[in-house]
């Protein structure tokens, strides 16, 4: 079961950011991007190609499983500030988009507040990501078109859900 300990961070006042150019060194600190990397293995008598192992799946805290979940996100306008950022302190979270979109990603540290200081943006464009254990992200925030996601989560005892009242707009969003 999931709860929400709600609070505000800083002043209230409006937070900034400028998207930041999407690639794994820059987004390692808080996950890892799902895409296809190297050469794949070939199954089925040929007829498919695996990319094996591309995320850690970190979800048995406290008796945790692994759950997988069909999101369909609306799109929202660029313009539309960020209310809130959210973590789940015993579990990872991948998001993968089944369609072809971009989403907005803006992300803090686990061992930090998101803070001015601390928030980073990205704009994911056919890659899927996978965030670590603790990692604040906002919430699913799907730019141009509606998407769907294939998620996978944690499910399972524990208070695995904190949010963050806050106020961010992000401005670097164009194509």
């Amino acid at each position: 079961m999931e709860s929400a300990a709600f609070g505000h961070s800083g002043n209230g006042r409006l937070i900034e950011l400028q998207a930041e150019p999407l690639s794994p060194a820059a987004f390692s600190s808080f996950g890892e991007l799902i895409e296809p990397t190297g050469s794949p293995i070939s199954i089925n008598a040929g007829t498919s190609r695996k990319f094996a192992d591309l995320a850690h799946i970190d979800v048995a805290r406290e008796g945790g499983r692994p759950a997988v979940h069909l999101y369909l996100a609306d799109a929202r306008s660029g313009d539309e500030p960020i209310t809130a950022m959210e973590r789940h302190p015993l579990g990872s979270q991948l998001f993968m988009p089944i369609d072809r979109g971009r989403y907005l990603v803006v992300v803090a540290p686990a061992e930090s507040d998101p803070t001015e200081k601390t928030l980073r943006a990205f704009v994911c464009d056919g890659v899927g990501i996978n965030l670590k254990r603790g990692t604040w992200h906002c919430p699913l925030h799907v730019l141009d078109r509606a998407c769907r996601f294939l998620v996978v989560d944690r499910e399972g005892p524990g208070e695995n859900l904190d949010i963050r009242e806050m106020a961010i707009r992000v401005a670097g969003l164009d194509d």
